[in-house]
């Protein structure tokens, strides 16, 4: 047995008893490969009424070692995220959504980057998936990158660190920090993750898909407000607190080119809540060359001229970002579920 675990993987659920069944299933055959007491399971339910309760105890009888956590009411996405955090003992700190997978193998080589390391951040890079996590998996091999500078390492993995599934948080660099203090934002983990990279002398990212997302399994929220006012608001303070302002420019470049488009697509779709929208956007990029000629068509122009516009942006931003082996890997998937 270890004293302090190198990992705690910490899970916050509400209601999804289905999904957090196969993860657990998932971690279980991943720790049948590790040492005991290298990783510590949490799983915290935040007051769920449908088979969550069941489903950890049927984890746990099946010899699955793991911490319970049930709250008595719901206290919020937020703080139960937050909770995790908190509650964890182990060195660096994976908050796992609970429709999130680890791929086969990821525990292994994650605790190898992480064993005598002390990286701030460690990012996984992820991919979506609808069915089969294994079938969908796209066929690239990435590499690992270090990096010196917490801003050029922020610009990279961009959007990324907005992914809870995908950061891996140093928490010993954080011992003065209660994590509910970034409570009302959902980005509790934007927060802990920024804070851990710019204290560290090095951050990781991993360019290999480790991490399973099920796709379009969340919402909720106005994706405006989180991922270009709140997210972005975040960065600015840390500007000359470990990361610059051209920093934060080009993470917003980066998500103008490749990230929002498809949110851009999805609003136009819908049409709900794109004046919302356009006042979040309008008030963070107004007068930048990027936003005018690239985003505000798909924000500003009627709903089929932008419908169009948003689509074209999205497949060209994707591309630009080097996504294409991940593009094609879905449209491959979709057709063949297709022809089924």
């Amino acid at each position: 047995m270890v004293d302090v675990p190198l990992l705690t993987i910490s899970i916050p659920t509400f209601n999804r008893a289905q999904y957090l069944s196969v993860l657990l299933e998932q971690l279980k055959a991943e720790l049948a490969t590790v040492r005991p007491g290298v990783v510590e399971l949490i799983v915290s339910d935040n007051a769920s009424d449908d088979q969550t309760a069941r489903v950890v105890e049927q984890a746990m009888a099946s010899g699955l070692q793991l911490r319970s956590l049930r709250n008595a009411t719901n206290i919020g996405s937020d703080a139960n995220i937050a909770q995790c955090f908190n509650e964890a003992t182990g060195r660096y700190v994976l908050i796992m959504g609970d429709d999130d997978l680890l791929v086969d193998g990821a525990l292994g080589r994650l605790l190898g980057h992480l064993q005598g390391s002390d990286y701030g951040l460690v990012c996984l890079r992820a991919y979506g998936f609808e069915l089969d996590f294994r079938a969908e998996m796209p066929t690239i091999r990435g590499r690992s990158h270090t990096y010196n500078h917490p801003g050029r390492y922020l610009a990279r993995i961009a959007h990324f660190m907005t992914l809870i599934s995908a950061s891996v948080i140093n928490k010993s660099l954080l011992g003065d920090v209660d994590a509910r203090s970034f409570c009302g934002e959902n980005l509790v983990q934007v927060h802990l993750s920024v804070m851990a990279s710019v204290r560290a002398a090095q951050n990781l990212y991993v360019d290999k898909y480790e991490i399973a997302v099920k796709r379009n399994n969340s919402g909720g929220y106005d994706h405006s407000r989180v991922f270009v006012s709140n997210l972005l608001g975040i960065l600015d303070g840390f500007v000359a607190r470990g990361i610059d302002a051209q920093d934060v420019r080009r993470i917003e470049r980066r998500l103008l080119l490749s990230y929002l488009p498809f949110y851009l697509f999805r609003l136009r779709l819908s049409e709900s809540g794109v004046q919302e929208a356009q006042k979040n956007f309008s008030e963070r990029f107004g007068h930048r060359l990027l936003f005018l000629v690239w985003a505000k068509p798909a924000l500003f122009w009627p709903h089929w001229p932008a419908l169009i516009w948003a689509a074209a942006i999205t497949l060209i931003g994707r591309l630009m970002d080097g996504d294409f082996l991940r593009g094609f890997s879905f449209v491959r998937n979709r057709v063949l579920r297709y022809m089924k």
